[in-house]
């Protein structure tokens, strides 16, 4: 194997590339640096197997701790299931890659991106992508590559490429930008409500420096030896496509054209034309005829002529008639209604979002501080607050399959949908819940993560989130043929699936906070995605109308079901004292309150509970044991116990001095019982606190007003 080495500069910021060095037996290899991040990437192709009617291709992203010089927790001790950022960037690498492989490739196509080293600075998911591009294309797979893609952040008012997670942190954008030669081809976003002409100058910035990766692969190939060619389209046989064709296109055009057919409808009809016109038809064929010989060389090849010229002429009708498959005119959105507070309140708030036959039903829970999700992972963030999830059961389709834990789709819609509100959330010091929202897909045709977008919006109102904006989605898709395209807003699954173009913008009306954007085809000119981002426009702003009528603000009050927070803090050096010896102390809060309590590093304490009154018993726990007493301070205190030379006193809960018999009174005192018993309450001055914070306390000299104020603040306690 040729070792040969290559590095481009971005903004003073290096990418290495290195083939020829590890993994030899894959069909092709590279390890893609910055900084200290490295990321080996490997593509291996086997051959394909029989029967299969897609592109069986499999992406895995794999982190190993070893590359942050961290050990695994756990019992094992190594890596196991992977965390859900490791999913999306396997998502990140296989979306762009897609589209570029030719539609009749069925051979298994693998790709591997392993971080081997991370400096915590530069994210490995955009090296991961440009890196598989480079395997690819080694490998001599058929590929209309090379593809690249790079990050964009917004610092201040300056764009910049492949910003570190800091940058990332600070900044009003982070926006990943693919590419191949004929065009964008995935952006994925989020972004601080920025305005739409600042989303599209953005993603233009990236493409241009995705162009210079792609002239950097071309020269590595070049240096390698490796022409970038693709193989032949196996033959179909013609006959077969005429007899398909001739057959089925009146009848198909037929039920494209009647548009009061719903999608299950549709969908059935459009399996009796294919049942009846050509499969049963050809199957009467005797067994020498061509047709039936042709269709007998591939079960699939029938089903695949018949889904191709439903897919030609469905564009047809809408590139030369303007005519969607439902009659709605290319910028219509679907009927939407709204419904909020569906469920009982046990559940903290719930929404209910259709639009279309789309339906999406959100709720919201809210939590403590404690509830937080850790992330073990190579991300240097350690915690989330604000979870989203999202489920697609089969019923929601109309299919019987079995029920498995969230996929990769599933996975990647909810963190779209969480990408799109993060933005309009309060404040961790305003509103420190932590927050869920599970997004239940109940019933799909086109984009649900958009709907779950609005339902969980809706959904936060009705928990008394104290959201800064509303947040709608829509979801716009392309048909083109040749120079003429057709842009449709709120597309439905029909023009999802025949389309050539997903691409999902959600946001406020001040501007964008979420961007996705897939493609069918080999890549898009900025043109026709400043026309997309566009129209979205005023299909966010309708929806959203249909969204505030329903509620225009978050409630007052929370559910009486939610946990009541509140918040206080005390000096970090006291924590040790709070939290006490294997956790007595903060456990011992607990079992007298019934209030939970979570301390974080800089002092902030939270107390939860159920019920108001039990919170604020711990927080006056937790405020006597850390408040630092002074000579002379007045109290009311309570006697808590007594010995011979004395009487113990709380003055503060959880915090005790003692009054020496010689300070009980004016006079000698013979026995302390005689001046007090456990249990008295009695007003006391601190006379001293000793080298070893001991508190000694007196009933002498205390003036009637500083008595009189310490009577007024315990009666407010």
């Amino acid at each position: 194997m040729v070792e040969l080495n290559k590095s481009i500069s971005f903004d003073g910021r290096d990418i290495r590339l290195q083939v020829g060095l590890l993994a030899p037996q894959a069909g092709g290899s590279v390890l893609i640096q910055s900084g200290d991040t490295a990321v080996l990437v490997t593509a291996t192709r086997s051959a394909g197997r029989e029967g299969i009617d897609f592109l069986p291709l499999l992406v895995d992203y794999e982190e190993r701790l070893y590359a942050a010089g961290r050990i695994p927790g756990g019992f094992l001790r190594r890596e196991g299931r992977p965390p859900e950022k490791v999913t999306l960037i396997s998502r990140l690498i296989d979306r762009p890659l897609r589209p570029l492989f030719p539609g009749w490739l069925r051979d298994d196509i693998q790709i591997v991106a392993t971080t081997l080293s991370m400096d915590e600075l530069v994210p490995p998911d955009v090296l991961a992508v440009t890196g598989a591009s480079i395997a690819v294309l080694q490998a001599r797979i058929p590929f209309y590559g090379p593809m690249a893609a790079v990050r964009v952040g917004l610092v201040g008012d300056d764009f910049i490429i492949n910003p570190t997670y800091r940058e990332i942190d600070n900044g009003d954008l982070d926006l990943v930008v693919a590419g191949s030669p004929d065009g964008v081809i995935m952006v994925e976003a989020g972004a601080n409500q920025l305005p739409e002409q600042d989303i599209i100058e953005a993603i233009d910035f990236g493409y241009e420096a995705v162009q210079e990766l792609i002239a950097a692969q071309r020269e590595l190939m070049e240096a390698l030896g490796i022409d970038i060619a693709f193989e032949e389209q196996p033959e179909v046989s013609s006959v077969l496509d005429e007899f398909i064709r001739d057959r089925a296109s009146g009848k198909i055009k037929q039920v494209l054209g009647q548009f009061h057919l719903d999608k299950p409808s549709r969908d059935k009809a459009l399996d009796e034309i294919q049942a009846a016109e050509i499969t049963t038809a050809i199957a009467q064929m005797p067994e020498g005829d061509p047709l039936r010989v042709a269709a007998a060389v591939n079960s699939q090849v029938v089903p695949s002529l018949f889904k191709s010229l439903t897919k030609k002429l469905m564009r047809a009708q809408i590139v030369e008639d303007g005519v969607r498959v439902d009659g709605r005119k290319l910028d219509q959105v679907r009927p939407i209604s709204c419904q909020v507070g569906l469920l009982p309140r046990r559940v903290h708030g719930s929404a209910l979002f259709n639009r279309g036959l789309t339906q999406v039903l959100s709720t919201a829970t809210l939590g403590t501080p404690g509830d937080a999700q850790v992330l073990d992972d190579l991300n240097p963030e350690d915690e989330k607050r604000y979870l989203h999830h999202y489920n697609f059961p089969p019923f929601s389709v109309g299919e019987t399959k079995p029920m498995r834990s969230p996929g990769r789709r599933e996975v990647g819609h909810g963190a779209l949908a969480e990408r799109a509100i993060v933005p309009i959330l309060p404040a961790k010091e305003d509103f420190p819940y932590v927050i869920r929202v599970v997004s239940e897909v109940l019933s799909s045709n086109g984009s649900t993560s958009m709907g779950s977008v609005c339902g969980s919006t809706l959904a936060l109102m009705d928990a008394g989130v104290p959201i800064l904006k509303p947040v709608s989605g829509a979801a716009m898709g392309l048909i083109k043929e040749g120079d003429q395209f057709r842009i449709l807003t709120d597309i439905q699954g029909i023009e999802d699936f025949l389309g050539d173009m997903d691409f999902k913008v959600a946001g406020t009306d001040t501007g964008i906070t979420a961007l996705q954007m897939d493609m069918k085809i080999t890549g898009l000119s900025m043109e026709i995605i400043a026309d997309a981002i566009k129209q979205a426009g005023p299909a966010r702003q309708h929806i959203l109308e249909r969204m505030l009528a329903t509620m225009d603000k978050p409630r007052e009050e929370m559910s009486p079901f939610a946990p009541r927070l509140f918040t206080i803090k005390i000096d970090p050096e006291l924590i040790g004292l709070v939290i006490g010896p294997g956790g007595k102390t903060i456990k011992g809060i607990t079992e007298q309150t019934g209030a939970k309590v979570d301390i974080e590093d800089d002092g902030t304490v939270t107390v939860s509970a159920m019920e108001a009154d039990k919170a604020k018993r711990a927080i006056a726990l937790i405020q006597g044991m850390t408040r630092r007493l002074s000579e002379g301070d007045v109290y009311v205190g309570r006697v808590t116990r007594i010995i011979p030379i004395g009487a113990f006193v709380e003055v503060l809960p959880g915090k005790e001095g003692m009054i020496h018999i010689s300070q009980l009174a004016d006079y000698r005192v013979g026995k302390v019982e005689d001046e007090v018993a456990v249990g008295d309450e009695v007003i006391v001055k601190v006379r001293e606190i000793d080298n070893k914070g001991r508190i000694n306390l007196t009933r002498l000299n205390i003036h009637p007003d500083d008595a009189a104020a310490a009577r007024s603040a315990a009666a407010n306690t």
